[in-house]
């Protein structure tokens, strides 16, 4: 898994934020679009490494294993104690996936993020919101059902539920299903505003996330 790290200090003392690219992307679109640097105007004690999960690490259901034995846990290794994973689209369904399975993540910083495909996210819709659905224990069990029965069991613990936070545009084509989950959250840990799935988007998105996350 390529990886670009930006690590200024000792990481027994700083939070370590993963960051998973949308389909398509790589670990330097969050270079080129000033995730980084954003990070570093407001002064945050937070290292980055940006992992360039790829579209067969999805396909093949390896994205989780990948992350943590090639990033992760050498990570631990080092020093850091925090971790938050970051994810765009796709890489937002990596980083619930990965914290569905491993309960040593701190949090989630998610923009667009890609919660599953039509057929299973209609089951939640026509259940009446993730509260109600129910997994369809007739129906096949793939990793969209098992992060989604993840964050629906999720929402009602608060210590997780207030760690979780969500950006997206008003104009972005998964917006409705992204609100299944924004409108599961407090309100100050959404930001959402005029645009669509790209960059520019999810670049303004980030700025002002960064404004209402607690390090930590």
């Amino acid at each position: 898994m390529q990886t670009i790290a930006d690590c200024v200090g000792d990481p027994r003392e700083r939070t370590l934020l993963v960051l998973l690219p949308p389909a398509f992307g790589t670990p330097g679109d969050f270079i080129d679009h000033g995730f980084v640097t954003m990070i570093r105007e407001r002064g945050l004690p937070v290292d980055v490494i940006a992992a360039g999960a790829s579209a067969d690490h999805y396909l093949d259901q390896s994205v989780v294993a990948r992350l943590h034995a090639e990033v992760i846990e050498p990570a631990r290794a080092r020093g850091y104690g925090r971790v938050w994973l970051g994810g765009i689209s796709i890489g937002g369904f990596g980083s619930l996936l990965y914290r569905a399975r491993h309960d040593t993540v701190e949090g989630l910083l998610l923009l667009a993020p890609y919660l599953g495909s039509r057929p299973v996210l209609n089951e939640v819709v026509r259940a009446g919101g993730l509260a109600r659905w129910q997994p369809d224990m007739n129906a096949p069990r793939d990793h969209e059902r098992e992060m989604l029965a993840w964050l629906k069991a999720a929402l009602t613990r608060v210590e997780v539920r207030q760690r979780i936070f969500v950006g997206y545009g008003l104009d972005d084509r998964f917006a409705p299903s992204i609100e299944l989950l924004a409108h599961a959250l407090p309100h100050e840990q959404v930001v959402s505003g005029a645009g669509g799935h790209e960059w520019e988007t999810w670049a303004g998105l980030w700025r002002e996330m960064l404004g209402k996350w607690k390090v930590g």
